[in-house]
């Protein structure tokens, strides 16, 4: 049985990263964490064969290889797109995936990592499937500003309420707002909103960017 972590601060993709591999005989989520401090506790504590972790979770990567080290750990890194997964390598990273990874590709992954092997998603072929990501376009341009930036908050784990406070409007207006972006874009709830967001990179950097124009400096 292996053994995984999941840590990353945007709690939709590490639940559906967990979904994805807790299907799977041979691997066992044994911790997921949404900070540094409880990434270090569950290393310590559960010993994992490999732990899936963010730069934007951890960003001190020579302290995570060493810890990692002792523990018998391997490390597959969540990159953001544009990153070059080389030097990460180099580093003491045994995996490299990005936020669109699909489940195919990130169980294969985790298995290669645990056998000692190094694993990167295809950057081009990632890029390519954005490119060409006719669905994601159309969710896209359906969308209002405003249904994007909920989206993007939806994304990174923000309750409705949590989302209302952030626009200056009420819970049930953000309920509201949900029920239509569901309908426009096919799905039944916040989880599926969420992964097919993920997995659709166009839609995705365009909720992204419609919160942080938002965002005062």
């Amino acid at each position: 049985m292996l053994k995984i972590i999941l840590a990353d601060n945007q709690a939709i993709f590490r639940t559906g990263a967990a979904k994805v591999l807790a299907v799977e005989d041979d691997l066992r989520i044994v911790a997921q964490a949404e900070n540094a401090e409880k990434l270090m506790m569950a290393l310590e504590k559960f010993h994992a064969t490999v732990l899936i972790f963010s730069t934007e979770i951890y960003p001190n990567l020579q302290q995570i290889v060493e810890t990692s080290r002792k523990f018998k750990t391997r490390l597959v890194l969540i990159a953001e797109t544009g990153q070059d997964s080389r030097h990460y390598l180099a580093s003491g990273i045994s995996g490299v995936i990005y936020r669109n990874v699909s489940g195919e590709s990130l169980v294969q992954c985790v298995r290669k990592v645990a056998k000692g092997e190094t694993w990167i998603q295809d950057t081009q072929e990632s890029k390519e499937t954005a490119e060409n990501d006719l669905v994601g376009a159309r969710v896209r341009d359906r969308l209002t500003a405003k249904e994007l930036k909920i989206v993007a908050l939806i994304v990174q784990g923000y309750k409705n309420k949590e989302i209302a406070t952030q626009l200056g409007t009420t819970e049930q207006v953000i309920k509201n707002y949900l029920r239509n972006v569901y309908d426009k874009i096919g799905v039944s709830d916040r989880l599926e909103l969420a992964l097919f967001t993920i997995h659709h990179r166009i839609l995705a950097e365009a909720a992204a960017t419609s919160v942080a124009a938002a965002t005062p400096r």
